[in-house]
Order: C-alpha cells, then structure tokens, then sequence
C-alpha cells in the first residue's frame, strides 16, 4: 500500500468499514491506509477487495461494474478490462477472448473479512496461508444487539485513538456530560497488558488541596483496582469503554491516510431483548455517543502535529500513562 513505510503496524487486522456499508451487488470504493480500494461480496457473500486503479489507464475501477452473475469479477468503466478477485486481469476486450492475458496485467488484491458488524482488512504480508483470527473483544462476540454510526475526523488515525486513552481531560472537554464531577486529581491510572489488549483503570477524584495523586502502584496497593471503571484498547484500531456487563461503546480508528481518520462508534447491549424497545435504546446512545465525539473532536482536530509519535517534544504526565503505554507498544510493533 502507499501508506509512508513505518506509519502503520504490518501483519495485524484493521476494522475499516460498517458491515451494513457494503452492498450486495454494489462496487463500494473507499480510501483505506493511503490507497484507494474497491470492495464489493461475491456469490457467496465473500468479501473481494483490489486496488481502485485499472493497471491499463489509471481509472477508478469502482465506477464500473460486475463482469460476471456471480459477482466474482468486475469490469473496468474505460476499457472492459476485467479484473478477478485475485486482482489479475482475466480479459482484455480489444485483444478478444482467445487471446490470453500475461500474468503482469494485475492490480495488488487484499485479503478482507466480515465479522462483529465490520469489515476486516489484513495489511500485511498477503501471501501467508493462514492469518490470525481477528482481535475482536471475546464478551461482545455473541449475544449483543450492535448500532452505530460513523464519521470522519481530519486527524492520523493515532490521534483519534490516544483520545479516548486521555484520562486527564474528562472534566474539561466533557464538563456538561460525562465529565461531571469536577473529578481533576487523576490517581495511577493502573495499566495492564494481555497480548496487545490493553486494559486502563481510571481513579479521578475531586482537588481537596490537600492529596497528590496515588502512583500507579499505590493504587494497586490500597485499592482493589480491577473494581475500578476501566476501558479496553486492543491493537490496532479497536477500542470499548465498559460501561457495565450489559452495555458497551465500541470504536473502530479506520486509517484513511496521514491526516485523516473514519471513526466507527457502535453501541453493545443484550439488557433489551424487545425490538422496538431495543431500537429506542439503540437510537438513544448513539445521540449521546455523536454529542460526546463532537465534544473531543472539537479539540482534537487542533493538535499539532496531526500525527502521534513515541517522543515529539511534549511534556507529558503521571496521568498520561494509558497513552504512553500505548506508543511504546505501537513503537513496538512497527
């Protein structure tokens, strides 16, 4: 892909789009990574996905159209060429149909799966027979109504997730809504790594003038932390603040390129089983959810650089700690 070399993670599973997205017999192109693909199901509901530029003349292969009933290839809209869901031409209309077409007539083709209301892109080494499942939180795999919504966000897509790592900012950009409290003193935060599933523990507590904050081992020490709220991050793209066992906010940072972002926030909940009363719920949380991402998004958008990186000359806190966990295990795995 034509994303820079060291600005994505290799070999890891990327949400990228809303399942409900993708159409059946719709060619659906979208910017992913720095390159623009095409994605559309074939027969078998299977998901195809290449890179949007005809090898011939450069055109957006997403305009054009199946070649096929079957949907298993398609046809570029400027001169036919038809393109297999391996990404390799398999006929040239001006040559005819008995001419054969030499392997060089390709275009990259990616790896894609459907699973958890998202689709799924492997960015990595596309040549391996097997790929890891996909990193999706074990608790919401099955039994959860999903309903979300998405939007775009002119930030690196690094940006977007340190956001909701920050502890620290609750009660400044969030002081109408889930920031109330005036809870400043932030305590530890305790972080804790299984994998690359990160889980923070957060402690906020009000200014008395008279305490400094617990150190994160001190907050092990005399707290029973694992009762503490705590959110997840699981690398490299997925977030869940728990709510409770019965209801979640799940994020998906799907990269688009060096400076923009598509974020995908979905709510989780299995307490409302009636449809018309779970929809209602449904409808509810996401108002909330829009109300409080345009509370960050108003501030994130002005951080400069637009990009994170390990170390960029911040000067940064006890409190920030989810965040810098965060970069070095990005750093990490670069």
């Amino acid at each position: 892909m034509e994303q820079r070399d060291g600005e994505m993670i290799k070999n890891q599973w990327y949400g990228i789009l809303d399942s409900k997205e993708l159409k059946k017999k719709k060619l659906y192109g979208v910017t992913r990574m720095g390159e623009k693909l095409v994605l559309w199901r074939d027969e078998n509901n299977d998901i195809c996905c290449i890179a949007d530029k005809c090898c011939h003349r450069g055109a957006s292969l997403s305009i054009g159209s199946f070649a096929d009933n079957g949907h298993n290839s398609i046809a570029c809209p400027f001169h036919g060429f038809e393109y297999e869901k391996s990404g390799r031409v398999s006929r040239i209309p001006a040559n005819g149909s008995n001419t054969p077409v030499p392997d060089r007539y390709r275009v990259n083709a990616y790896r894609a799966k459907e699973a958890y209301g998202f689709i799924w892109l492997w960015y990595g080494d596309y040549t391996k027979a097997e790929l890891p499942e996909i990193p999706f939180f074990d608790e919401l795999k099955e039994g959860y109504s999903y309903f979300g919504f998405h939007e775009h966000w002119p930030v690196h897509y690094t940006r977007a997730i340190e956001n909701q790592l920050d502890v620290v900012h609750l009660p400044f950009v969030h002081a109408n809504s889930i920031g109330r409290g005036n809870n400043k003193l932030v305590n530890g935060p305790v972080v804790k790594w299984e994998g690359n599933l990160m889980t923070f523990y957060v402690d906020n507590e009000v200014d008395d003038g008279k305490t400094v904050p617990l150190k994160p081992s001190e907050v092990e020490q005399k707290k029973n932390y694992r009762d503490l709220f705590h959110l997840q991050f699981q690398m490299p793209n997925l977030w869940q603040n728990i709510i409770s066992d019965d209801m979640r906010i799940v994020a998906v940072f799907a990269p688009v390129d060096e400076e923009n972002t598509c974020i995908y926030i979905g709510s989780y909940q299995r307490f409302a089983n009636i449809p018309i009363l779970r929809y209602f719920i449904n409808r509810l949380s996401n108002i909330g959810n829009k109300y409080i991402l345009h509370q960050d998004r108003r501030v994130v958008v002005t951080q400069r650089p637009v990009r994170s990186e390990l170390s960029m000359g911040e000067k940064l806190i006890q409190g920030d700690l989810p965040i810098i966990e965060y970069r070095k295990r990005r750093n990490s795995l670069l």
